[in-house]
């Protein structure tokens, strides 16, 4: 089937597809179709899904995050099974990324191109991960994942200026605090080149977080709100995780943050 040439539409046919390196693919082919001028972007249309919210693969099974499971980084199967919860959120960050693109009408134009790169980096950064884990003997699927992060795109599926909040600059911006530790470790255990993929997720990831915050500003000034009492009247609403340290706050500062949010987690 020909992948749809309306930018949000394509967006959708690749959020409901189940296959990882078929979604992928097809983000790929979206987003170059979209760099020659031939996916134009209808902002007012409104669009209804024709399958189950988000494709996903048979496997891996969800679990609470508890039983996700830890091991040694001594170990290969340890940074396997590492390897493979980067993999997983990144999955989910493409699904999360597509949602956004074709969920919200009435936006700026700029707006749905900018979900568009955010989908096609997560897809290759879950591309670097599948590949790394293969060189170490298993694929994407073997082992456990969880289903927080989405969750969380479920819940604030009715409000755009809620999902800015409380996706990327919440859950996502986790990851700017989660990525130097996690490639030290890597690295320590003799993963040169995981932790080398490490330094783009992380490279990458402050862009997306800086797209969430930027739109998040937009919206506020919009609908004539106070961004960060908003922010805390929205994660109360709806529940989001409360924010725990050590965190990256130069990451966050290049992500958007501004001083008087970086001021609150010092």
């Amino acid at each position: 089937m020909a992948l749809p040439t309306e930018l949000r539409a394509g967006a959708l046919a690749s959020l409901l597809e189940t296959d990882p390196a078929a979604k992928t693919r097809m983000v790929a082919e979206l987003a170059e179709l979209h760099s020659q001028g031939q996916a134009r972007v209808d902002n007012a249309a409104v669009l209804q899904p024709a399958g189950a919210i988000p494709g996903r693969p048979e496997r891996p099974e969800l679990v609470p995050p508890r039983l996700v499971g830890r091991r040694s980084m001594a170990t290969t199967e340890g940074r396997a099974m590492l390897i493979h919860a980067l993999a997983h959120i990144e999955f989910n960050a493409v699904n999360l990324a597509l949602d956004a693109l074709w969920r919200f009408p009435g936006m700026p134009l700029a707006y749905y191109t900018d979900w568009l790169r955010v989908a096609r980096e997560e897809a290759y950064h879950f591309a670097l991960l599948s590949q790394h884990l293969a060189g170490l003997g298993y694929a994407y699927g073997d082992f456990p994942g969880h289903d927080s992060l989405w969750e969380m795109v479920g819940k604030t599926s009715g409000d755009v200026l809620a999902r800015m909040a409380l996706v990327p600059r919440t859950l996502e911006a986790r990851g700017l605090d989660a990525i130097p530790p996690l490639r030290a470790k890597l690295a320590q255990a003799g993963d040169v080149a995981a932790a080398e993929i490490l330094d783009i997720l992380l490279r990458d990831e402050e862009g997306h977080v800086e797209i969430g915050n930027r739109w998040y500003l937009y919206l506020c000034a919009g609908r004539g709100l106070e961004p960060i009492s908003t922010y805390d009247a929205l994660t109360a609403r709806y529940k989001a995780p409360v924010l725990k340290g050590p965190f990256n706050l130069e990451a966050r500062r290049r992500a958007g943050f501004s001083e008087a949010e970086l001021a609150r987690l010092a």
